[in-house]
């Protein structure tokens, strides 16, 4: 078994922690805030108001379930247009009254169904992109578990990425890079070494830039302690970047992202 496949079996474990866990965890006086205000309230993106050591500060992040009744509320993880619009409004109030923001990203996916694409997913997920790059408040975004194309980098345009050791983070799920390119699902292993999907690939790749240890075997074997490797990340994370002024934060962002692919001409 390649290790990029073992990644991918930890993060699935239905045992591992969300962003449910981490909230308590982490956070005070946390206060969710719901609805897009054009369509409605999306399961798989939860976020509002909390306490970070002292600091008020907007998290958003998508919500994973344990059994079959949670991840039916949550759309397994797969959120819906209103959902980034929901993220979106949350991310222009935190810029309103200068709040850091923080993204947790955990998602296979954005939803690729009839309803979603009628309700503009695309658009949806362009127009996060398109404003996290210029958002004028900090922006810190943590990979939890899957990061799955699209679906995930709605989240990530950010200031600094992070990821769990054993999170994954790709343009497409290895299932779905199998189907395409060899028409064959079942070589979803195979996929995942080649899609360099793991966590000391992407700080390779330039593509992320801090790596959070989790307990040995994953975070599902000691959530306590991977609450405190999260929370001790984030509070170097937002010294570092609320350091910088405004016009060179946002640079940095832009640079950040320019930086990342090789091309030829």
């Amino acid at each position: 078994m390649n290790e990029a496949w073992e990644h991918i079996e930890i993060v699935r474990n239905k045992n591992r922690p969300t962003i449910n866990d981490y909230i308590p965890m982490i956070f005070d006086d946390f206060i969710e805030l719901h609805g897009d205000r054009l369509f409605g309230d999306d399961g798989a993106v939860k976020g509002g108001i909390a306490v970070f050591d002292g600091t008020p500060v907007t998290l958003i992040g998508m919500v994973k379930g344990r059994n079959i009744e949670e991840n039916k509320r949550c759309n397994f993880a797969m959120p819906n247009p209103e959902g980034y619009r929901k993220a979106l409004r949350l991310m222009r109030e935190a810029e309103k009254f200068h709040r850091p923001v923080i993204c947790f990203v955990d998602t296979p996916g954005a939803n690729s169904g009839i309803g979603a694409e009628e309700r503009g997913q695309g658009e949806a997920i362009a127009r996060n992109i398109f404003e996290l790059m210029r958002l004028k408040t900090p922006v810190v975004s943590i990979i939890l578990g899957e990061g799955g194309s699209g679906g995930a980098l709605a989240l990530a345009v950010c200031d600094e990425l992070a990821m769990l050791e054993n999170a994954a983070y790709s343009v497409i799920s290895p299932r779905g890079f199998a189907s395409i390119l060899w028409k064959d699902g079942t070589r979803e292993k195979e996929a995942a070494d080649l899609l360099k999907m793991t966590s000391k690939d992407l700080i390779a790749l330039g593509v992320a830039d801090y790596i959070i240890p989790e307990p040995m075997g994953g975070a599902h074997n000691n959530p306590g302690a991977q609450g405190v490797f999260i929370a001790e990340y984030l509070g170097q994370a937002l010294e570092r970047i609320c350091s910088l002024p405004c016009d060179k934060m946002l640079e940095a962002r832009y640079e950040k992202f320019r930086r990342i692919g090789l091309f030829g001409e």
